[in-house]
């Protein structure tokens, strides 16, 4: 039996920085062309990322993924809006999550699943400056603890 891969080609490492991400789910994704081989060359970047709904229909927009250099003229545009495949039951969840004041869609991560590419997508509120004031005040109240701790075993070992 062969093992389900999910290693991801791209993640968004600011996503937890710079949102509250609430809740996150599977998304696939409409892709044309050689964007399917560009990805398994893992050239994508998700940093500038976003999904927003048309006409009752998720699409990601500013997304990254490069040409593809064998394409020749099959290469699409590598910031193109790509159409996210959900049911329609997610898709209403989503925006009803969305209507809320302050929150947006982005996508964490894409990576195939079975050989079909996924983005894993969330609905996340962005946060104010004071947020990330507090994350580095705890962060360094942590290390201060730990290194207490170490200093309290190795005097006590």
């Amino acid at each position: 039996m062969a093992k389900d891969k999910t290693a991801p080609i791209a993640s968004n490492r600011q996503a937890h920085r710079l949102y509250h991400v609430e809740e996150s789910l599977e998304a696939g994704l409409e892709l044309k062309g050689c964007e399917v081989k560009s990805l398994r060359a893992g050239k994508c970047n998700l940093k500038e990322g976003y999904a927003r709904f048309e006409k009752g229909e998720l699409f990601l927009y500013n997304v990254h993924i490069a040409h593809y250099e064998q394409g020749n003229i099959y290469n699409e545009d590598p910031t193109r809006t790509r159409k996210l495949l959900l049911h329609k039951h997610q898709l209403k969840r989503f925006y009803g999550l969305l209507t809320q004041k302050g929150k947006t869609i982005i996508p964490l991560k894409i990576y195939f699943k079975k050989g079909i590419a996924k983005c894993e997508v969330a609905v996340a509120k962005s946060k104010k400056l004071y947020d990330h004031r507090r994350e580095i005040k705890k962060r360094i109240a942590q290390k201060e603890v730990d290194a207490f701790g170490e200093a309290i075993l190795g005097l006590a070992g």
